[in-house]
């Protein structure tokens, strides 16, 4: 029998701030104020339950399922909590687990365990959750958020490896409620941080930078839409230099809209409590979206009401300092690293996040395998060449082109080769950048797989060669002929109307023409004229 004491009084996972932990807080962030809230200091620490981006489930050799598959197709006799089954852990999930620990500056345990958290829902055939409530897989670490001046950083308490539940689906036709078993099992990592934050808009950049980086190291797709993030987040308010208040927990918000929402209006409830002479009762809530408002779900249970205990049929997970290692050497990029690289060969940090936010999430692939995104496809187009120009065409015309087609980067038909020659031919004159996005219009379009060069000459966007200038004079000269009235325009000096003269020569020249000759060339014939 495994003895395995577990301090149920002495340490309970809903008292995030501890004295120590405030007394911390309070010396290292000076109170703000906030005109929304005056008088007020607001607390909060957010649990991400992130789903392992893993091919099987956490215990079991199931496949996980994609969104859309038919309902309890993906269930084993271990999923479905049959007598006489018994877990297996996925080493890969594992990894990944380790990898995000790293990434967010974590110890990584030596030595873990896993607990069984009992609680009887329609969605949890065993009646318990396998998690790793007393020894986690991962203590402590820290996230530096990204888009705040004032370098906030948000402690880690653990991370811990867990269970999916099942989803419940209501029919109300038929007015019950239907179990798919296909989540159930799948690999969850809980990220519990510490009580750092102190506006809904830190939460925000919380769960966005925390959503980068574990797309980043392939831990999971981060999608909150399909559910595989989600938020439990705990919100309490308080005077200035007093202690944290009562804390209420709002639980399963998949949006960071709603999340920030949801958290501004559980500050103004207390607020309004405390304002009353109310106390403000610790208990757990859901959010009504349509009312923005969050609403009572249950009083918040204490770890007895679990009854957690030792899994028996799970021994206690071993790593050694070999194996964190190896899987530190094999570590991704990640943001930060990837962001400064990009701005260090002269990409605005506009640039380099638009780049970094090209389909994220959709690129994640399954165990850790590296990814094939708008990343990786950039670093090939930008070697040998300009990176400005590399990403210009990326970001404003091909994305530009996909997006007109309702098209996600995964469906991008044109291959790093032909891009970088298409790129190659503007940069040295032999199209014109009109003719450019012509050709990658008609590229996209008809998914085409030959050469740029051997396009455009089929086209007729190759650069004329127009040495002496006169087929450029002829098209100046029609183009004046053509428009009297903004020739006289820009005569009186509207030199504004001049591009829809230019606009016109290059619709003569079919593009093929730079737009900076036809305005020196035009300049020269009007001012003779």
């Amino acid at each position: 029998m495994i003895v395995r004491p577990c301090p149920w009084r002495a340490r309970q996972l809903h008292q995030l701030w501890r004295p120590l932990g405030f007394k911390r807080l309070q010396s290292e962030r000076a109170v703000r104020s906030d005109r929304r809230w005056p008088g007020w200091e607001v607390v909060v620490g957010i649990e991400v339950h992130a789903q392992i981006k893993s091919q099987r489930k956490l215990f079991s050799d199931a496949l996980t399922c994609k969104p859309g598959e038919k309902p309890n197709s993906f269930v084993t006799s271990y999923d479905a909590a049959l007598p006489g089954t018994l877990p297996t852990l996925n080493p890969k999930c594992v990894q990944l687990g380790v990898r995000t620990a790293i990434a967010l500056n974590a110890q990584v345990q030596s030595r873990s365990a896993f607990d069984r958290k009992h609680y009887f829902y329609s969605d949890l055939p065993a009646g318990y959750q396998i998690t790793q409530r007393y020894a986690p897989l991962a203590k402590g670490g820290y996230l530096d958020l990204s888009s705040t001046r004032d370098g906030v950083r948000v402690g880690i308490t653990q991370i811990q490896l867990e269970q999916d539940t099942a989803k419940s689906i209501f029919d109300a036709h038929r007015r019950i409620t239907q179990v798919d078993l296909n989540r159930a099992g799948s690999g969850l990592m809980e990220i519990v941080s510490e009580p750092d934050m102190r506006s809904p808009e830190e939460a925000g950049d919380y769960v966005r930078t925390l959503q980068a980086m574990l797309r980043a190291v392939g831990a999971s797709d981060g999608s909150m839409e399909l559910g595989s993030l989600r938020c439990d987040v705990n919100v309490s308010v308080n005077k200035p230099g007093h202690p944290p208040g009562t804390r209420c927990e709002i639980k399963n918000l998949n949006s960071v809209k709603f999340m920030m929402a949801a958290i501004t209006s559980e500050v103004f409830r207390h607020i309004d409590l405390l304002e009353r002479g109310q106390p403000v009762p610790q208990e757990t809530r859901g959010f009504d979206e349509a009312k923005a408002e969050t609403f009572k779900l249950r009083s918040k249970e204490d770890s007895p009401d679990y009854r957690y205990m030792p899994d028996p049929n799970l021994p206690p997970l071993l790593l050694s300092p070999e194996y964190i290692d190896r899987v530190r050497r094999s570590m991704p990029e990640l943001p930060r690293e990837t962001r400064a690289r990009f701005m260090g060969t002269g990409l605005t940090e506009q640039e380099a996040e638009m780049l970094m936010a090209v389909d994220a999430g959709r690129e994640v692939r399954f165990d850790g395998e590296p990814a094939r995104g708008a990343v990786q496809y950039f670093d090939r187009l930008a070697q040998g060449r300009s990176a400005k120009a590399a990403v210009n065409w990326m970001i404003h015309e091909l994305l530009g082109q996909l997006a007109a087609r309702k098209e996600t980067f995964s469906d991008n038909p044109i291959s790093v080769e032909q891009m970088g020659e298409l790129v190659d031919m503007v940069q040295c004159g032999k199209m014109t950048g009109t003719s450019g996005k012509t050709l990658l219009r008609h590229m996209v379009t008809s998914r085409s797989t030959a050469s740029p060069l051997i396009l455009a000459k089929e086209l007729g966007l190759l650069a004329v060669s127009d040495h002496d200038g006169s087929l450029l004079k002829d098209w100046c000269l029609e183009a004046i002929e053509a428009l009297p009235e903004e020739v006289q325009k820009v005569r009186d000096g509207n030199v504004k109307v001049m591009n829809r003269i230019m606009g016109k020569v290059m619709q003569l020249s079919g593009g093929r023409v730079k737009a900076g000759d036809v305005r020196q060339m035009l300049e020269d014939l009007l001012r003779k004229s």
